[in-house]
């Protein structure tokens, strides 16, 4: 399975010490440098920056062959070489949070999940608690609709 991901899933997950989800579900994850240099950026929490500078085995940063596109060139560098090396690699899935990225995607036929749907997906194996991993998230400033959250506890 072939998994690539944007700067912001990850980050949260570390703020959240919640990474090794990631492992646990995909085994592997890819990122393109633009992803590692933004998590290695200055305005990156320390735990970030510290994850990246010694990152784990199961994390591959690849280089992307930039394409030039009105619709993707609105993005960030991040999401941009996230879906630029999705579509290279003809990745399964491609982790996203932002609205405008994930719909970009799906319109080039990839697949996407988010933050929320990865921590669902790994407390339906029983490697976390929903209620109090939301919380957690809100704690460190991740903002998602009430009502979404409801549902997904719900539905969870």
């Amino acid at each position: 399975m072939i998994i690539v991901s944007d700067t912001s899933p990850i980050c949260y997950l570390l703020l959240i010490d919640c990474i090794e989800v990631l492992q646990v579900l995909y085994k592997v994850v890819i990122i393109p440098q633009a992803v590692a240099d933004e998590l290695n950026a200055l305005q990156s929490p320390p735990v970030v920056q510290n994850w990246i500078a010694q990152p784990p085995e199961w994390l591959q940063i690849q280089p992307v062959e930039r394409l030039q596109s009105l619709e993707i060139g609105k993005l960030d560098p991040g999401e941009q070489e996230a879906i630029l090396l999705a579509k290279q690699l003809k990745a399964d899935l491609v982790i996203l949070d932002d609205k405008a990225a994930r719909r970009i995607a799906m319109n080039q036929g990839l697949t996407v999940i988010g933050l929320l749907g990865i921590l669902k997906d790994a407390a339906g194996t029983g490697l976390l608690e929903l209620q109090p991993t939301f919380e957690r998230l809100r704690e460190v400033g991740f903002w998602v609709a009430p009502s979404l959250l409801k549902q997904l506890l719900e539905d969870g």
